[in-house]
């Protein structure tokens, strides 16, 4: 029988690579990975409505980078950098507050993404951000997918909306394709994200597959994330 596997973790190491970086001893790594998912939650739910694709972890023995990946950095970063500071000390804050060991050396790094229509996260919560506004979903998935078909290096796309849609009484799915999504193709570049729009009525589930194409080399890895 056929199982479904996460797209992203279908094609680690040979296409992606993890989004928390760092090696510690058993008495460590228990403080690192509850501190890598409390503090990623939080974040995730701190800058909703940010459009932020990635939120990347690096550690090393001294030192903790975080790196958010977001398609409009200056409203995190702010007006002379007064955004990412304030988000850097709450960062600070809610490690203390959670019990989690303070680094000696942080940084926090904004990076812009250049092609946002290509990157699923941000498309997912552009879908979501367009049905807690009350729009039709037929609408918002049929003028969000030719956007992302239209975007720079996109062969294929596909969302599926889950839930009470348009207030009905019994939950249903709604999908929408366009391309080609070949999943179990490993160098396939697929992006793939889970999303909830949060409506009177319920929640609505949003799943957002994006196509961009295959990676045969090293070089065409560059180009493919530079693109995106």
């Amino acid at each position: 029988m056929s199982k479904i596997v996460h797209p992203y973790v279908h094609r680690l190491i040979m296409l992606r690579d993890w989004k928390s970086r760092w090696f510690a001893d058993h008495k460590k790594y228990v403080d690192y990975l509850k501190g890598d998912v409390l503090i990623r939650e939080y974040l995730e739910k701190k800058l909703r409505g940010m459009y932020i694709s990635t939120i990347e972890i690096e550690r090393s023995r001294k030192a903790t980078r975080f790196i958010i990946k977001t398609s409009r950095p200056g409203i995190l970063i702010g007006r002379n950098g007064e955004g990412a500071s304030k988000l850097k000390e709450d960062i600070l804050k809610k490690m203390d507050k959670l019990h989690l060991s303070r680094p000696e050396d942080f940084k926090l790094e904004i990076i812009e993404v250049p092609n946002p229509e290509a990157d699923a996260a941000i498309v997912a919560y552009m879908i979501a951000e367009g049905l807690e506004k009350r729009m039709p979903y037929r609408r918002v998935i049929k003028q969000i997918i030719e956007k992302v078909m239209n975007a720079r290096g996109v062969e294929g796309a596909r969302v599926v909306l889950s839930g009470r849609l348009g207030g009905a009484e019994i939950a249903r799915t709604e999908e929408l394709k366009r391309g080609s999504i070949p999943l179990q193709t490993f160098r396939a570049d697929i992006d793939f994200k889970r999303e909830r729009a949060n409506l009177p009525y319920g929640v609505v589930g949003i799943k957002v597959w994006i196509y961009r194409g295959k990676i045969f080399s090293q070089k065409a890895k560059k180009e493919n994330e530079e693109i995106s």
